[in-house]
């Protein structure tokens, strides 16, 4: 299954955005935004005696430079947060959405890794409550999908030793999620039929896969659950020893055909490697649940399709080499976020494998 939709279509440049009322849950350019909203605007009124102008734009916003919107919108000039305020007044924007204007505008001024991404999470959040509110996303299906906990627990299954009550639970999961958690998520499996108790053993079994539609699967919990796999290993680099994992970068220039052929070679290790897990644990119990990473994500726009590929792949027989110059960003900034996760709003998890998320993406 490839669920790789583009939910902010207005990035690309692909429409006539003066034939319509740009939305913003469209972008993640602010400035594309003005532009198309300033393009719109000028384009309704043009039959008017005074056709839209950067002029009334300024007017609407209590701003004195008549080209002020002209400025930002070429990137000459940054937003304050004084004059977030006084753009969302012109442009006529709600509470809600002056909130997501103003993450939008962090998100896209700020050169800081870690900023960035904590604008950006707010920004999900806020467009996926609002799909849910429409209907756009399914509540029922959005509630079914299992969670992080949901997943880990079901890896479990597979691990020798598990006993399955909350409290050995929450130590497996190294504190990472509370008994609250991790009882709902268990209860979800049991219930909903993933896995079974057997009455006489006490046995926890698996009866069958998380998900039996891949289909069903809203692209932004497929983000939300790849940003959490993200995360686990981001943890992993600074709480785990080296020779319990293993990080390796590669940076490199690609044509579209080389990066198809690689993503294609990727995609097939990593079912090879599934299937062969899964005829071990056929046979034997595991001792840990481990998490595999692999990323391919350009790193240059335009002509230039050079890109990043970052495989994390958390091995037993992980080798301590490749510890240095892993991340984009500073170390001392990502020490910082997994001291403090909250101060950015990434969640606490458990250090451990979703291993059928990957899978499913594209069955």
């Amino acid at each position: 299954m490839n669920v790789e939709a583009n939910e902010f279509a207005k990035n690309k440049g692909n429409s006539d955005s003066s034939l319509m009322a740009p939305l913003i849950s469209d972008y993640l350019d602010y400035r594309r935004f003005l532009e198309d909203f300033y393009l719109y605007r000028k384009n309704k009124t043009r039959r008017d005696l005074r056709p839209y102008n950067y002029q009334m734009f300024s007017a609407a916003a209590d701003i004195k430079s008549p080209n002020y919107l002209k400025m930002i919108i070429e990137g000459r000039r940054n937003l304050s947060d004084d004059m977030i305020v006084k753009f969302a007044k012109a442009l006529g924007l709600s509470k809600e959405h002056t909130e997501e204007f103003s993450h939008l505008v962090r998100f896209s001024q700020t050169s800081e890794p870690a900023e960035r991404n904590m604008h950006l999470k707010k920004i999900s959040e806020m467009r996926v409550a609002q799909k849910l509110r429409s209907g756009e996303i399914d509540q029922k299906t959005w509630n079914k999908i299992p969670g992080w906990a949901a997943w880990i627990i079901y890896a479990m299954v597979d691990m020798q030793g598990v006993s399955f009550d909350i409290p050995s639970l929450k130590k497996l999961l190294r504190g990472k999620a509370s008994e609250y958690e991790i009882e709902t998520a268990l209860n979800s499996l049991l219930s909903s039929g993933e896995l079974v108790k057997d009455p006489t053993t006490g046995e926890i079994k698996k009866a069958r896969h998380l998900i039996d539609d891949a289909d069903e699967i809203p692209v932004a919990l497929v983000r939300k659950l790849q940003t959490q796999l993200m995360y686990l290993g981001l943890e992993s680099l600074y709480q785990d020893q080296p020779t319990e994992r293993e990080f390796g970068t590669l940076t490199m220039s690609l044509t579209k055909e080389e990066f198809e052929e690689i993503k294609f070679k990727l995609r097939q290790m990593r079912k090879s490697i599934n299937k062969d897990n899964s005829i071990a644990r056929s046979k034997s119990k595991g001792e840990k649940v481990y998490q595999l990473n692999i990323q391919l994500f350009p790193v240059t726009a335009g002509h230039v399709n050079k890109a990043h590929l970052v495989s994390n792949e958390a091995v037993t027989e992980a080798k301590p080499e490749a510890d240095t110059e892993l991340l984009s960003l500073e170390k001392n900034k990502i020490k910082e976020v997994i001291a403090e996760p909250q101060k950015v709003g990434i969640s606490e998890l458990a250090a451990a494998a979703l291993s059928s998320l990957a899978e499913f993406k594209e069955a």
